[in-house]
């Protein structure tokens, strides 16, 4: 069982920048890929980047590649979002979610556990 705690997020102007934190319990870390997923109001949960046990492999949407970055410090059991030239179509509330394999997958069905999610509101 893994358990996740999102933290980071707030209301930022466009073009700033945030850093999202997910804090995982239980053991075995390295073992989970991890992965960002987020929701805007009246949309569904989309896939935004992911991680594998190891850090080795990591995949972005199109919508955020060169823009935000992913990593995990396994040692701490934390996964960061770094977040930059935010827009306002990234508002939305933002989960960390881990994978009971160490093989990434933007897929939100590979992913067995989830955070309670993040508010990141960009004004224009």
């Amino acid at each position: 069982q893994v358990q996740l705690v999102e933290s980071g997020g707030g209301l930022v102007q466009a073009g700033g920048s945030l850093r999202l934190s997910c804090a995982a319990s239980g053991r075995s870390f390295s073992f989970y890929a991890m992965g960002w997923f987020r929701q805007a109001p009246g949309k569904d949960r989309e896939f935004v980047t992911t991680t594998s046990g190891s850090g080795a492999y990591i995949y972005y949407a199109d919508s955020v590649k060169g823009r935000f970055t992913i990593s995990r410090d396994n040692a701490r059991n934390m996964v960061y979002l770094h977040m930059n030239s935010l827009k306002p179509e990234d508002t939305a509330v933002y989960y960390c979610a881990a994978a009971r394999t160490t093989v990434p997958g933007t897929s939100q069905s590979e992913y067995a556990y989830w955070g309670q999610g993040t508010q990141v509101t960009v004004s224009s």
